[in-house]
This record gives C-alpha cells, structure tokens and sequence, in this order.
C-alpha cells in the first residue's frame, strides 16, 4: 500500500515537473523573442513587441511560482505509513471514484485503476478529510460513501 501512495506521489511529482518545464520553457522563449526583437522605423511596433514579450515572462514566472509551491505543499505530503481517516496523503476509495489526498494534479492511472489526486483545500479534498470507511458525504449534489481509506 505504501508503494501504491509512493507511485501516486511520484506520478504528482511528475506533473508539477512537467508543469515547471514548460513554465521555464515559455520564459526562455519569450526573454529570446524580447532579445531578438529589433527596433525599427517603426518604433511603436518594437516597443508594442517587447510589452507583449514582457507580459508573456510575467505571466510565465507566475505559473512556474505555482508550481514550484505545489512542490513545495507535495513534499510536505507523507507516503509513509497507514491511517483509517482521511487525511493528507491519504487514498480515499468511495462508491464513485478513488482519490489521493495530496495535490490538485487531475487523474492519474496506475495499474490500469484511474485516481483522482485532490488537494485537500479542494472542495472534494475538505470533504473527503477526516472521513472513514462507512462515512458518506455529498459534493454538488452528489452523494459519496467511503468504502476505504488507506
């Protein structure tokens, strides 16, 4: 079970990595555009171009802070041990779908099973916390029941 917590874990890792990578990626891009664009005879052109390119860093070193905050709150997320009540890193299987506690990260598959990994901020995740087995919970309109929490 700890290695199934583990695989999730790394799967979310993976996500916030991607997330960085691309982040990083735009930036690069975006201060290489900034750096090759030319001033013209048209120099409200070039000032236009640098503003956009600008926006485009800014917007960019936004989403690569985020990202690397969910790292930060996913390492603060323990793969170890086993507890019976819903909790941060916890796996919470209910009638309707199976969620790891951790980070808002979307579905993730292992072992041909589909998890949906949820931070426990989420209006899910503030639901799913402090649940057991046998526990049922309504979301939208939606009525849940927890079969198990591992």
């Amino acid at each position: 079970m700890n290695n199934l917590k583990q695989l999730l874990h790394q799967q979310c890792a993976d996500h916030i990595t991607a997330r960085i990578n691309n982040a990083q990626h735009a930036i690069d891009e975006a201060q290489q555009g900034q750096q090759q664009e030319t001033k013209s005879s048209a120099g409200d052109k070039y000032e236009t171009g640098r503003a956009m390119m600008q926006q485009e860093i800014n917007r960019s070193l936004g989403a690569l802070n985020e990202a690397k905050k969910l790292m930060v709150a996913l390492n603060a997320v323990s793969t170890a041990g086993s507890a019976h009540i819903a909790d941060a890193g916890s796996i919470v299987i209910t009638n309707k779908g199976r969620f790891y506690l951790a980070i808002s990260a979307g579905t993730l598959t292992l072992n041909g099973e589909s998890y949906f990994a949820v931070s426990t901020a989420s209006p899910i995740g503030t639901k799913l916390r402090g649940k057991k087995a046998g526990d049922s919970f309504e979301v939208n309109g939606m009525g849940y029941e927890v079969v198990e929490v591992l």
